[in-house]
């Protein structure tokens, strides 16, 4: 719950870590918070494939590339869900001081992630004997 001052601006906690500024269109803080949301789902996905890989795939991988793939995803996880919460509280500041959005740091992480995943099971299909 909010804390907010008669005056309908925050108070308390919500203005220390918002840092001033003046109050953004609620549709936007809105979409900022969907954001922030579509982000953490991203994360638990990553944290769901890394548990999976290392807890249903010992028969099918071995076990440096079972623990390497694993770990990859739930260092992802890791970065993407902390980095979200940093990359909403960015943009709810910038939008209050009605200054230009930062870059989102966390999709190129994602990215070559992805990327790394990708190349290292394409590696071990095309090197697996049939």
């Amino acid at each position: 719950m909010e804390d907010l001052k008669a005056g309908g601006g925050r108070s308390g906690f919500s203005e220390r870590v918002l840092r001033g500024g003046t109050e953004p269109d609620p549709r936007f803080t809105l979409a900022n918070e969907r954001t922030f949301l579509a982000w953490i789902r991203t994360s638990l996905a990553l944290l769901a494939g890394g548990v999976a890989i290392e807890a249903f795939t010992a028969d099918l991988f071995n076990d440096g590339l079972r623990q390497s793939v694993a770990v990859l995803l739930l260092v992802l996880a890791l970065l993407i869900g902390g980095g979200s919460f940093f990359r909403w509280l960015n943009v709810e500041r910038s939008m209050r001081r009605q200054e230009p959005l930062p870059l989102p740091w966390t999709a190129p992480i994602l990215a070559i992630g992805g990327a790394l995943v990708a190349a290292t099971m394409m590696v071990f299909v095309l090197a697996r004997p049939f």
